[in-house]
């Protein structure tokens, strides 16, 4: 019973609260880092990792918490985990750091962060605050690089490196802004079509 609802909670933020493709937050990220797979998985784990573990320690203080600075409280754990995402990102894989640029540290500010922390975490135990964390992280992550993989086909013929077909038959429209509203816009009403 424990097992089915976990997985319901995970399931959930893939599926049912899809960040990119249902509840539509975080779209700055979404659009501007998705020029490729490698970017969109990269802001996709991120996240997640921000995700995770700022929704485990807004659970555990919660009740230390006064109301009238909540906000402001899980906005500064948010960004201590921010902060120490960019460190490791920088010390780690330098590359992924220069090429997400500010968005790393946007990621304080991102709705779908600030959301669940206020939807899920200072409401729920820090099991399902987890949870939940994972769900809405692998949700993001999954869309952020499919995002990015059809973008990075159509712009370059490339995926994650790998050559498909020769780049002068891509299309640099899918690189730039508009190719990502492009493939966003087609990808949620191919979703949409799937789930009905």
């Amino acid at each position: 019973m424990a097992k089915t609802k976990s997985l319901s909670v995970i399931l959930n933020g893939i599926i049912t609260e899809n960040p990119t493709f249902v509840l539509m937050l975080g779209m700055c990220p979404t659009l501007a880092t998705t020029s490729s797979a490698m970017n969109g998985l990269g802001m996709g784990v991120a996240t997640m990792f921000v995700l995770i573990c700022s929704n485990i320690v807004i659970s555990l203080i919660k009740n230390l918490i006064p109301d009238m600075v909540r906000i402001p409280s899980f906005i500064v754990v948010i960004a201590g985990f921010v902060t120490i995402l960019q460190l490791l990102m920088q010390a780690y894989v330098p590359a992924l750091y220069a090429s997400l640029g500010i968005f790393i540290p946007l990621i304080v500010v991102n709705c779908i962060v600030l959301g669940r922390a206020e939807a899920v975490a200072a409401k729920q135990g820090v099991w399902h605050s987890a949870l939940d964390g994972v769900g809405i992280g692998l949700g993001f992550t999954l869309g952020l690089t499919i995002l990015g993989s059809i973008r990075e086909i159509l712009g370059t013929g490339k995926i994650f490196g790998f050559t498909l077909f020769p780049e002068n038959y891509g299309a640099l429209l899918f690189i730039l802004a508009p190719g990502a509203f492009i493939v966003l816009g087609y990808l949620i009403a191919l979703k949409n079509k799937i789930q009905k």
